[in-house]
């Protein structure tokens, strides 16, 4: 099949980077649709290229790229950064848009071998991409229907322990998705472990009487970023993204939920 002109350029320049990653031996994981195709074979578009590193090879990557004469952008300083060919892009991720969902060992620990282009890669694991999507919930962005699709794919394979355990306080969040789960494919409901949703919904019977504290930051910022703006600029809740536990300073903040008015953001 002959590509248009545009993507034909896209895909060589996925290719090239691709090469120039595997032969300077900076590790690498596959994400975004090739990793979502990957899991689930559902047909998924590959218009676009996610590639997730550590943030402590993001200069390494950089360098390499630029050397080989694209162009590259620290987008936000925080989790994304974007190499360049021409109207072609690839975006190198680190973290997630809402800083929970930094890019660690854990995601490398367990990747998945596969190809893409003829060349090796590892993908990044269905448990990890279930996490970070999962936050996903803008007004022009929800990616709660790719968190479905993965766990109608790869809910007897995932490590359920690891993911309950990424989620950390967050918990409700993935407890939702799995109820909505259960709505959307009702003849699937038994796949998911029973178990994880008898002790999440504990969890939930204990903090239903348990004391809870007025000053409580609005968490509605790490699934949205514009959604919840009125609740911190003019209803006086706190920004639970500026935390003392945070990863995100304040003036990343105000710049990631600025550019959600102006641009479609990209995850």
């Amino acid at each position: 099949m002959k590509l248009p002109a545009k993507d034909a350029h896209a895909y060589f320049f996925y290719r090239q980077v691709l090469g120039i990653l595997n032969r300077t031996f900076v590790p690498f994981l596959m994400g975004g649709g090739f990793a979502f195709e990957f899991y689930t074979h559902l047909g998924r578009s590959m218009k676009d290229m996610d590639i997730l590193i550590r943030r402590n090879d993001l200069e390494k990557v950089f360098e390499v790229l630029n050397e080989a004469g694209f162009r590259t952008e620290l987008k936000f300083s925080h989790w994304l950064g974007k190499v360049y060919s021409e109207d072609s892009f690839i975006d190198i991720i680190f973290s997630s848009g809402n800083g929970i969902c930094e890019i660690d060992d854990l995601w490398f620990k367990h990747a998945a071998p596969g190809q893409v282009f003829g060349f090796p890669v590892r993908f990044c694991p269905p448990e990890e991409m279930i996490w970070s999507k999962a936050f996903v919930m803008e007004r022009e962005r929800y990616d709660g229907g790719d968190v479905a699709h993965l766990l109608l794919k790869c809910a007897e394979r995932l490590d359920w322990h690891r993911l309950v355990n990424r989620f950390g306080p967050h918990w409700r969040v993935l407890l939702t998705h799995l109820i909505l789960f259960g709505y959307i494919y009702p003849s699937e409901r038994q796949r998911l472990p029973r178990e994880v949703i008898h002790e999440l919904l504990h969890r939930l019977a204990r903090e239903l009487t348990a004391p809870v504290s007025a000053d409580q930051p609005c968490l509605g910022p790490l699934l949205s970023r514009i959604q919840y703006r009125p609740d911190i600029e003019k209803m006086g809740f706190k920004d639970a993204r500026l935390t003392p536990d945070s990863k995100m300073s304040p003036e990343q903040a105000v710049d990631w939920t600025d550019a959600g008015e102006i641009e479609e953001p990209k995850y």
